[in-house]
């Protein structure tokens, strides 16, 4: 059974309109998933039953995901040019407000965060403002919620801002490089025990790769050994 993912970047913001705001259209999907009737359900839910450990009906499902961890995830912010916007939290709140706690209980986004600190102050000034709008100071809130998911997206995205090449060799800007063990332990499971321990006693259970880029040697190899 196929089960709709829609994913989301807060930091997409070039105007106020559906088309070119990912904060905005996350508002409106969410009105128009409650107009079709379909339920949202925890990406993890998802998940187990895609792995046979559950056999939860997925009949009308559908996942919701962010990536990144920047602060407009959780945090109503002035975006430079575009004014003020409401964050992806706010609007699962505005949801809640306006629909009743009944009519999604399944209701979740699951955030995909990037662990390393420094990486992330790196990326802050590179691209976006220089605001420290990438510190993460509100995910171990946001996962008490209970309407935010917070889970591995690496250590340090293997972003093209970073000096190239990065440990073990690893060429920046392309999650494809990573392509043996120490680079994926680097990323991958460096990152799991990060956020482990920087969100006890929760802790993550799913991984997003960076840019939508699938290395054969991660799906094939490495995250079949070392995955669980």
């Amino acid at each position: 059974m196929r089960v709709p993912v829609l994913t989301y970047h807060a930091v997409n913001v070039a105007g106020n309109d559906y088309d070119n705001n990912d904060l905005i259209a996350f508002a409106e999907d969410l009105a128009m998933l409650q107009r079709l009737r379909r339920r949202v359900l925890p990406l993890r839910q998802v998940v187990s039953v895609l792995l046979g450990d559950s056999d939860e009906d997925l009949s009308d499902a559908v996942a919701l995901t962010c990536d990144d961890g920047s602060d407009l995830d959780f945090l109503d912010l002035d975006f430079p040019g575009h004014g003020s916007q409401r964050g992806l939290y706010g609007s699962l709140v505005d949801f809640r407000q306006r629909f009743g706690q009944t009519a999604q209980p399944g209701l979740q986004l699951t955030c995909f965060v990037i662990a390393d600190p420094e990486a992330r102050a790196r990326m802050d000034q590179a691209c976006l403002f220089g605001r420290d709008w990438m510190g993460g100071r509100w995910w171990r809130q946001a996962g008490e919620s209970g309407l935010i998911a917070i889970e591995n997206h690496s250590f340090d995205h293997n972003h093209p801002c970073l000096v190239s090449p990065g440990p073990h060799g690893l060429l920046r800007g392309d999650f494809h490089a990573v392509g043996n063990d120490a680079q994926a332990e680097f990323e991958i499971a460096q990152a799991q025990h990060w956020l482990g321990e920087h969100l006890a006693p929760e802790r993550p259970r799913l991984f997003c790769y960076p840019f939508g880029h699938v290395s054969e040697f991660l799906r094939a190899d490495w995250l079949p050994r070392r995955g669980p």
